[in-house]
């Protein structure tokens, strides 16, 4: 699935990834940044940006911001990472994104993820657009 994301992700579209740890959104995110990183034939590996808060990758789609707001200790931080300039001009994918707080973008795709039962590698997936130019998203589903 996420490669079909991949297929369609544009500057200025931003995937708020949500749900507990283990859900699978660290995983989601590495797999479209792969996907991307493949179409210009570059192998590369793609960390959890957990300590690092962000990690930031070139792709012939445009940047790549992933990011992993876990430990973000308030909101202003934001404006040192550089996020809130990434929302509008790189593909954001954001896990964590309760920490966001007022700074959420206008136009984002919210991605929350759960495990109905944690003995099973089930994962359910819950999509909720918010803003336009989303209709990219009925050739997926």
């Amino acid at each position: 699935m996420a490669e079909a994301f991949s297929d369609h992700l544009t500057a200025g579209d931003c995937l708020l990834l949500a749900g507990p740890v283990g859900a699978g959104k660290t995983h989601f995110a590495r797999s479209i940044i792969q996907a991307l990183m493949a179409k210009d034939g570059a192998v590369e590996d793609v960390p959890s940006p957990t300590f690092t808060l962000v990690q930031v990758y070139e792709t012939s789609a445009g940047e790549v911001w992933h990011t992993d707001l876990y430990r973000l200790s308030h909101v202003d931080e934001l404006v040192e990472l550089g996020l809130e300039d990434a929302f509008e001009t790189a593909i954001t994918l954001v896990e964590w994104p309760d920490r966001l707080g007022v700074a959420r973008p206008s136009r984002h795709l919210d991605l929350t993820f759960t495990m109905p039962d944690p003995e099973t590698d089930v994962r359910v997936l819950e999509l909720i657009t918010v803003g336009a130019d989303w209709d990219w998203l009925g050739k997926i589903f």
